[in-house]
């Protein structure tokens, strides 16, 4: 279930802000390492100083939402001594749209997959497959049901319940990035995160930015088509980038919290053109786990939604 983070679907930006090259005389570009990915921001050269704001914000947000570095809001949640614990405003809507998901994908989308995220190493160099006993005592352990929230107060029923939030973090923080800008008066700019774009207004010259979207039975690199967006978030999710084969088996990690195994889907990727990257992030993984035409249906809720699959 978790969103891959090391460019998960590589999202070709074919035209950054004038060229194809993603640098060009008009563009500041600054490239870093957060949320488990390579991101680049790139806006004009005459809003260069708000980049290193941008990565402050993009530190925060890892030190919000990372579940493995300890000291984060995320990792003290996880190793809470009580049954509640209240949530900055940023956790709140992270988790809230999780449990928003769960509810609409009837448990696809399960944010207390972490005990099962542990068993699976998708980045090693030699990934195995866990121990089935080890799975199954951790799967018990997975129940966003027993979650309750109530304003910033989030309630555990269990113990023993931890919260991955690998699906939605990036999406979120395309959106507090792209909040960021706006507000100091960028009108143009490419948010590039790794799997989720953001594209902040149109181009210089106000034609739209041209998104590349990897064709997930292709090499890295190889783009399947080109999206033109203007003030709009692309976000994709695939089975194809994170994943290892062990005795003749595929194994990703779109993982399904009923067997801790992965989940067999329909479609090698998901594509989501939205307004909000959080909800791109949300609809790419629970459209991919649940199916085209239960996908279809759940990306039709949302208004100025567009979903495409391929097979």
């Amino acid at each position: 279930m978790r969103k891959i983070y090391l460019t998960v679907v590589f999202l070709c930006i074919l035209s950054v802000l004038t060229g194809c090259a993603g640098k060009t005389r008009e563009t500041a570009s600054k490239e870093g390492f957060y949320f488990d990915t390579v991101i680049q921001l790139s806006v004009p050269e005459d809003h260069e100083e708000l980049l290193d704001g941008a990565f402050a914000i993009c530190e925060e947000l890892e030190e919000t939402f990372s579940r493995t570095l300890e000291g984060s809001e995320l990792y003290q949640i996880n190793h809470r001594t009580g049954p509640e614990v209240t949530l900055s405003d940023d956790m709140r809507t992270v988790i809230e749209t999780g449990l928003q998901f769960y509810r609409l994908t009837d448990g696809a989308l399960d944010i207390t997959i972490a005990p099962v995220l542990e068993l699976w190493d998708f980045k090693s160099d030699d990934p195995q497959v866990p121990d089935a006993d080890e799975l199954a005592e951790a799967v018990k352990k997975v129940d966003a049901g027993s979650l309750s929230l109530e304003g910033n107060v989030l309630r555990f029923e269990r113990e023993d319940t931890q919260i991955d939030l690998g699906a939605l973090a990036k999406g979120f923080a395309a959106d507090k990035l792209k909040e960021y800008f706006e507000e100091n008066g960028v009108d143009s700019a490419l948010i590039n995160l790794g799997g989720n774009v953001m594209a902040v207004g149109s181009k210089p010259d106000g034609t739209p930015w041209k998104i590349g979207i990897q064709d997930p039975h292709k090499e890295r690199g190889e783009v399947a088509q080109v999206i033109e967006v203007t003030d709009r978030s692309v976000v994709s999710s695939g089975t194809y980038e994170r994943s290892f084969e062990k005795d003749g088996v595929l194994y990703h990690h779109l993982l399904d919290p009923a067997t801790g195994y992965p989940k067999e889907v329909e479609a090698a990727q998901v594509t989501i053109i939205s307004d909000s990257s959080l909800l791109g992030d949300a609809l790419s993984t629970s459209c991919l786990l649940i199916g085209e035409e239960a996908g279809t249906e759940l990306a039709s809720e949302f208004d100025n939604v567009e979903i495409q699959y391929e097979e």
